[in-house]
């Protein structure tokens, strides 16, 4: 494997028939690179938690990831409304999620804290009217 893979996607704005393809795509590609199956699993959640989420709530954006032997750092963007309150959006079963999209079976509150409990390191900045990062550290200690 070389030093690292840079791999980038584009998630799109309230399409859930796309959502869940670039976490998809990253599990595919660690799985072919001989991860272990722990830590594919963790990246592939924490991953899919963070697209979701921006399928819903962002507006869309975009996902960075860079893949090394012994970990993947992966970046999620959006220019969404922002989080008001992190500390709230970080509590399971509290969703900001609208009944359509509950009723698609989404937005049941996990996202972010799913995101906490999978990923070794989770660093969240946003700004009201202009969007949040997400910034995922996945380790590789085998």
């Amino acid at each position: 494997m070389p030093d690292y893979i840079k791999l980038h996607y584009k998630v799109s704005n309230d399409d859930f028939s796309r959502a869940g393809e670039a976490s998809g795509d990253v599990k595919k590609k660690l799985k072919q690179l001989g991860f272990p199956p722990d830590i594919v699993r963790k990246a592939a959640i924490s991953l899919y938690e963070g697209e979701i989420n921006m399928v819903i709530h962002a507006n869309g954006g975009f996902i960075d990831a860079l893949i090394y032997p012994d970990r993947m750092e992966f970046v999620l963007a959006d220019v969404g409304p922002g989080i008001p309150d992190i500390e709230l959006a970080m509590k399971a079963g509290y969703s900001t999620a609208t009944d359509e999209i509950r009723g698609l079976g989404f937005g049941a509150g996990m996202g972010l804290p799913n995101i906490k409990e999978y990923a070794d390191n989770v660093t969240i900045e946003t700004a009201l009217g202009e969007g949040t990062t997400v910034s995922l550290l996945i380790l590789n200690n085998k």
